[in-house]
This record gives C-alpha cells, structure tokens and sequence, in this order.
C-alpha cells in the first residue's frame, strides 16, 4: 500500500466531519481551523470569527513586526494548502465547507494590512470579508472556478478564491478610506 496520497481512491463523500474526524490527522486539525470549522452553523463564519480573535492574541501576546506577521501568513497559506489537500481527499469533498484555514489565512492578510484599525473598522473589515468571502461576486466567482478537484489543483482553489476575497476586502476599505 503507498503511503503517497495522490495514488489512493477519495472515499466516500462526508456530510459532515466530526471532533474524532478532526483528531484522527494533523492536517484535518490544521484544516478544520484547530476545530472551528466544526461549527454546526456557518463554519466559515465561526473560521473567520477565530482569525480574528488569534490574530489580536497574536498581536498581544508576542507583538510581531510587519516581516513576521508576513512569514506567519505565508507558512499558514503553505500549510493550510497541504492540510486543505488532505483533508479534502479524506473527505471525499473538493471544497468541504468545513475547511476554514482558508477564511482565516485571508482574514489575517485583511487585518495585518488595515491595522492599526479601530474595532468598528476591524468589524467592517470582517463584514466585507465575510460577503465577499460568502456571496462570491465577480472575481471571486471567478477565481472559485479556477481550480478545482481533490489534488494539489484544488488545494489551491480552496485557499485562493479567499485571497481574492481578500483582495476585494482590501480594495473596498482602502477605497473608504480614501474618500
């Protein structure tokens, strides 16, 4: 038997992963936003919710400069494709709503570039994303579509159309800003 991922056949789809689903790999855990993709109601949501909390507690806790805070982002956009390959295939989903790595890797680009930013601004920050993120107008649908599939291909799609909800987060609060 190969231990390579790419070689076995997806299982059957699952509904809805659990907490012993979430336990069983380290890429699940990862994926699963250390479990607030388990939410039973808007798991992305819930991710985006628990980016935010970590990258205040981040913030306050070790205080990190603008290069690490970039580091921290890019090695958890890296993992997250990984544990999102994994995790898709042990589901036999291409994007499981429940993978939410995604959500928070994005909403930690939006937050390290507005900060600092007031609470209102970080929650207007957080309801863009969010409908951006959920709604996917224009380019996020587009960007959706691009990639899709339980390989490497579709990892990548899971995280980049939240990149691009990013982007357009980014582009709407610069735009206010501005005027």
């Amino acid at each position: 038997m190969s231990t390579d991922d790419t070689t076995t056949a997806p299982p059957a789809p699952l509904r809805r992963a659990g907490a012993g689903f979430a336990l069983r790999h380290g890429a699940h855990f990862f994926a699963l936003g250390l479990g607030s993709g388990l939410s039973p109601k808007a798991p992305g949501t819930a991710g985006t919710l628990w980016a935010w909390l970590a990258f205040l507690c981040i913030g306050y806790v070790f205080e990190p400069t603008a290069w690490q805070w970039g580091l921290l982002i890019v090695t958890t956009f890296l993992l997250g494709w990984w544990a999102s390959v994994i995790t898709a295939r042990h589901m036999g989903v291409a994007d499981p709503g429940q993978i939410v790595i995604d959500e928070i890797v994005a909403f930690w680009l939006v937050l390290w570039l507005v900060m600092p930013a007031s609470l209102w601004a970080q929650g207007a920050a957080f309801l863009l994303f969010r409908y951006f993120d959920a709604a996917k107008p224009g380019p996020v649908r587009w960007a959706d579509g691009l990639f899709k599939g339980l390989g490497w291909r579709g990892g990548f799609g899971i995280m980049f159309d939240d990149l691009v909800a990013a982007g357009c987060t980014l582009l709407v609060m610069a735009l206010w800003r501005f005027w």
